[in-house]
């Protein structure tokens, strides 16, 4: 029997929302167009997306409700890989610190591999964001705990407080500016690792590449997808994980957050999870 093509979550692909596809060893993304409507629905249960790019061992069975979309062990193993687990000290690689804004006061900072540019801010939904310093790891991480705990800076932001703020969003220049202040004061501070090479400031505003424009309040939140449940809407923003769903029949919006999409199979044209 064929085995069925399962979704991954969203992918940012050149700055551009699109569903990640698998299966097996094979992968696939199919790009989204804000203004075109979505339509599929669940099929059978959901599995373990697995770890590291393999698959899971025992297609394990995960909960509907799960953001991750991993069984326990697969988590575990994906997370001691990961920059946040701290266990690769001795990662050669050049990573850069930076500051998101997702809304008024709500300011995070973080670190990524250079290599990947702005993507783990796309990933996060991070509405502006700057670049504080570049270099290596562990001088990285002793930059990301100065600010943490001489400016009270956050490391995360709730996907909640996120979405509560996209569709009253204050003016790109207010968004700057609180980058900026930021910025500036982070750069004061004494104890910056002298192997962090410092960035000039220069916020990048992702508000449009997200559709944020006009965007109207959300009315409710997918709490899980369930065998036979079908999720309809048409696209008209995404940010993060987040894809923000207008009906058609009232124009209610209801965000999809498509952390829950991965390990389904899901069937429906408009997604194009049937290859």
């Amino acid at each position: 029997m064929a085995v069925a093509w399962r979704c991954a979550g969203i992918r940012w692909v050149g700055g551009v929302p699109s569903l990640g596809w698998v299966r097996g060893a094979e992968r696939r993304v199919s790009p989204l167009v804000y203004g075109r409507d979505l339509a599929f629905r669940a099929v059978g249960a959901r599995a373990c997306v697995g770890a590291r790019g393999n698959v899971c061992p025992v297609g394990a069975a995960v909960s509907g409700r799960s953001t991750g979309g991993r069984c326990a062990e697969c988590a575990r193993l994906e997370r001691a890989h990961s920059v946040a687990a701290d266990t690769v000290a001795d990662d050669p690689r050049t990573y850069r610190v930076y500051l998101a804004w997702f809304g008024p006061g709500m300011v995070k900072v973080g670190i990524t591999r250079e290599e990947r540019g702005s993507v783990r801010l796309l990933e996060q939904g991070a509405v502006a964001f700057g670049w504080l310093g570049r270099g290596p790891l562990m001088a990285a991480r002793r930059t990301e705990e100065l600010l943490r705990s001489a400016l009270g800076v956050p490391d995360r932001v709730p996907y909640a407080a996120k979405r509560a703020v996209r569709s009253a969003l204050p003016r790109p220049e207010a968004r700057v500016a609180e980058i900026q202040r930021m910025y500036e004061a982070a750069a004061g501070l004494e104890g910056w690792p002298p192997s962090l090479e410092r960035i000039a400031c220069a916020p990048v505003d992702h508000a449009g590449v997200f559709g944020l424009a006009g965007l109207p309040a959300a009315t409710g939140v997918v709490g899980e997808l369930v065998d036979g449940g079908r999720v309809t809407g048409r696209l008209i923003a995404a940010a993060g994980p987040d894809l923000h769903l207008a009906a058609v029949a009232d124009s209610s919006v209801t965000v999809l957050d498509t952390r829950l999409m991965s390990g389904w199979e899901l069937t429906g044209d408009s997604v194009g999870g049937e290859g």
